[in-house]
């Protein structure tokens, strides 16, 4: 079993070391002693690190990361849980796609005026439903 100080875990996993100390002090993460004034760590402190990127990244808070690793380093993930992220992850690549679509609509539509492309409408209505804001109405004419 190697042993790794915190300067050279904060490089091999792109971490501050202030970082590391926070998630030691949450948890997350467990030194195994000291060398001197240095926390010191298993190798095997990557492994975990990584996963904590892998649920930050999935959009997990520190609070639900901490739940899903075990104390004896292996982790205790809750298969439901990840399917409802993934579900919550899938609705948001949706929206953004629509997002993304309306705004190459607006940059290459034909129309001068975009209020006059009645695609340009339709995605203003989608934004606005998606938002949870009413569409917004047109003054009546003089």
């Amino acid at each position: 079993m190697k042993e790794m100080d915190i300067g050279q875990v904060a490089r091999w996993s792109g971490l501050p070391a202030s970082t590391l100390r926070y998630y030691e002090e949450k948890g997350l993460i467990r030194s195994i002693g000291r060398n001197g004034l240095r926390r010191v760590f298993n190798e095997t402190v990557l492994q975990r690190l990584a996963l904590i990127a892998l649920g930050r990244s999935a959009g997990f808070n520190l609070e639900d990361i901490a739940g899903m690793l075990g104390n004896d380093g292996t982790p205790a993930i809750d298969r439901e849980r990840l399917r409802q992220r993934a579900d919550e992850v899938d609705r948001r690549i949706r929206q953004l796609s629509s997002i993304r679509d309306g705004l190459r609509h607006a940059a290459d539509c034909p129309e001068e005026n975009h209020l006059q492309c009645a695609k340009f409408q339709r995605l203003m209505g989608l934004a606005s439903k998606a938002s949870g804001k009413h569409r917004a109405r047109t003054p009546p004419a003089d």
